[in-house]
């Protein structure tokens, strides 16, 4: 099967009937992305929560110097909710702190924010390819995220393919080892203010180049759902693979 020579390590137990379907997927729409150059890819996720106090987080000290944490941890002052976006031609990778929720409003603020500080790249550009994995936020039948998507694919006039990974291997999305490199990286500091997490997240480096760093300070409300009445004119837009509906979304401005 073709998504094994470029997936060897597959879980058998964790498999869809249409793993198979979906890896090949994957690897062709990314592969017709890379070739046109009027599509660019880009690779989004969400990493773990972080708690922000004087906790420990083991590892070893880097760069910044680290304090000795509190012998129990118990309390923190916050919790941020790191969102990034890796350009898959540039290498550059976008880090966005939150701190409130990870939503479909969040996720696509996101979007918006790192296209109006792109697009001047991008002249050209037609297509937007992302690679994702279906996250409560972001699944392809969250109704506030299909109402928000159309809106950005029409408020930027951009094609947009959601190419989905298939549940149980999102380790496989390109994005997945920036946050490993983050997490080897801060691992041994003490992230006690959200200015500590946002100085080491912006020292960290992937493939020898610094990420740029946000905060976002927005308060996002939970469970947004859209009602089927109004949910309907956004629907022609949301143009659904007959063969992987799911997993394989392109959505048109017009």
């Amino acid at each position: 099967m073709i998504f094994r020579k470029f997936f060897p390590f597959l879980n058998e137990l964790s498999l869809l009937p249409e793993t198979d379907a979906i890896f090949e997927n994957v690897f062709r729409q990314n592969q017709v992305s890379d070739d046109n150059p009027k599509s660019l890819r880009i690779s989004i996720d969400s990493k773990a929560k972080v708690k922000i106090g004087n906790l420990s987080r083991g590892g070893k000290r880097r760069t910044l110097k680290a304090k000795a944490a509190d012998d129990h941890d118990q309390k923190w002052q916050a919790t941020l909710v790191p969102f990034g976006i890796l350009n898959i031609h540039s290498d550059q990778l976008s880090i966005y702190l939150g701190q409130s929720a990870e939503t479909s409003d969040f996720i696509v603020d996101c979007l918006a924010a790192w296209w109006l500080e792109n697009q001047a790249d991008y002249p050209e550009l037609e297509e937007l390819a992302i690679d994702l994995d279906g996250g409560s936020a972001n699944r392809s039948n969250r109704t506030q995220f299909i109402k928000r998507m159309v809106k950005f694919s029409k408020a930027t006039r951009l094609s947009i393919r959601l190419i989905y990974y298939p549940p149980y291997h999102s380790k496989y999305n390109p994005i997945e080892r920036c946050w490993g490199v983050l997490e080897n990286y801060w691992n041994g500091g003490i992230l006690d203010s959200v200015e500590a997490a946002v100085q080491w997240a912006a020292n960290m480096t992937w493939k020898g180049i610094k990420p740029i760093v946000h905060r976002v300070e927005a308060v996002y409300e939970k469970a947004i759902k859209v009602p089927p009445e109004e949910l309907e004119q956004y629907l022609p837009f949301w143009l659904r693979s007959e063969s992987l509906p799911k997993w394989d979304i392109t959505i048109v401005p017009a």
